[in-house]
């Protein structure tokens, strides 16, 4: 990795700024985003030069990189959030901003002053471009780095691109990208925005969203690829901060920033183990195991990645999962089950002889992998109908079972329901999945 595991300051609204750092730091982040604000480095206070002289030597005690960020809600005007903005009538006070925001990055030896356009309407956009072009040319030469935002005038990486040529593609505007914010609005995927942006991206803000939703996530609750975004961020050679962007979760910071860097470290070695697969298919057999260790409860979909490279780029891919299956641990050959969803359709049979092993199985997670996707695309009827009763019987619920509302027939009923009266004659319950089934039916 060529790049530092930031967090931002705006998460830890909480903290006192030095106590903020020092968690930040003890936690194993090797960068900061460091929002100026009332409490955290106030840039209008009267003795912000000491106070910024001493905020740069605690983050150089700490090994801390560092961004500045300028989106602190209500530093500007006590009444109205985020106001006034580069697109406001009062510009000036936004621009005044931004350039001691400038000042205080230079003292601290930071890599940008990151900031954004503001809410207006499109014919805004000619005053947004003079109240940019003003930034920078006011104050020292330190790079600013535009950051799309959901909403506002640019909100798009192709209008933030296209703001910096109408303003003749000046060096010291570069871009800030927010990857959840790729997820929210923009047509394509956060590792393509990366990529587009390349050399361009002078800081990067993480945190997870959903499409069409402006709400900062931990990550795994949006729809962000992770590991593919830290795979993009390395393939553009991109050596600056990444820093978790989660301005709503003060409540619980600590907490909330040791998941935030377990899910980065893991996926930080997910997205390095797929391009070693990639680059040597051989290297499956040493990393396909180690993904219990690595990514801990997430390491099923982890396998499903490694496997679905190996079969990318394998002179062989059939005998590989074959071989992963036959020798692995129950973690890992239902981790081979699961990635059948994806690979298996290369060599249906071999896949179907593995589905049909794990079924003849006691292994209940075994068992639930094996009724998959896969199966319901390859195997035979008869084989997946006593895999759903063997999940009865196991008490592994139907939920596992894919496509069970659409492929359940005759056949299948009278199965169930001839178990449902063995059950009964033995005065046994019956299981609630099989009357549910029973009830669809009727």
């Amino acid at each position: 990795m060529t790049f530092h595991f930031g967090y931002g300051t705006n998460g830890f609204a909480n903290h006192r700024l030095d106590d903020a750092l020092a968690v930040i730091a003890d936690l194993g982040y090797t960068a900061v985003a460091l929002t100026l604000d009332h409490h955290h480095l106030d840039p209008f206070a009267d003795d912000v030069v000491k106070q910024t002289e001493r905020v740069a030597a605690r983050l150089h005690e700490l090994g801390l990189r560092v961004v500045v960020e300028t989106g602190a809600r209500y530093l500007l005007d006590p009444r109205r959030k985020h106001h006034p903005t580069l697109v406001s009538e009062d510009q000036a006070v936004r621009v005044d901003f931004l350039v001691r925001a400038k000042q205080i990055a230079l003292e601290l030896g930071a890599d940008c002053v990151s900031f954004w356009s503001g809410v207006g309407s499109p014919e805004a956009w000619d005053h947004l471009k003079s109240g940019v072009a003003a930034v920078l040319e006011s104050g020292p030469s330190v790079p600013i780095g535009l950051e799309p935002e959901p909403g506002m005038v640019v909100q798009r990486l192709d209008q933030a691109l296209r703001l910096r040529t109408e303003l003749g593609n000046p060096d010291l505007l570069r871009i800030t990208l927010d990857v959840g914010h790729c997820v929210a609005v923009e047509p394509q995927d956060a590792a393509a925005c990366i990529r587009q942006a390349g050399e361009l991206l002078v800081n990067v803000q993480l945190d997870d969203m959903l499409p069409g939703v402006h709400e900062h996530l931990e990550f795994g609750e949006g729809q962000l690829d992770l590991p593919a975004t830290l795979a993009a961020l390395t393939g553009i050679g991109y050596t600056g901060v990444a820093a978790v962007e989660l301005p709503r979760h003060s409540h619980a910071a600590p907490d909330v920033a040791t998941r935030a860097l377990r899910a980065l470290r893991a996926a930080e070695w997910l997205a390095d183990a797929e391009r070693a697969v990639r680059a040597d298919p051989g290297a499956i057999d040493t990393l396909f195991p180690a993904a219990g260790r690595a990514v801990g409860a997430g390491q099923d979909a982890a396998r499903v990645r490694l496997l679905t490279a190996f079969a990318d780029v394998s002179d062989d891919p059939v005998d590989g999962f074959t071989r992963l299956y036959r020798y692995g641990t129950s973690a890992e050959r239902r981790g081979v089950l699961r990635g059948l969803a994806e690979v298996g359709d290369c060599a249906p049979a071999a896949g179907v002889a593995l589905v049909e092993d794990a079924l003849r199985s006691n292994e209940t997670d075994l068992v639930a992998a094996a009724l998959g996707p896969f199966a319901t695309r390859h195997l035979g009827r008869h084989a997946w109908r006593h895999g759903v009763l063997k999940c009865l019987f196991m008490g592994i619920p139907l939920t596992v079972v894919d496509g069970l509302d659409r492929h359940s027939d005759a056949e299948l009923l009278r199965m169930v329901a001839a178990f449902a009266d063995e059950r009964r004659a033995a005065g046994r319950p019956v299981p609630a999945d099989a009357l549910a089934l029973l009830g669809k039916a009727s």
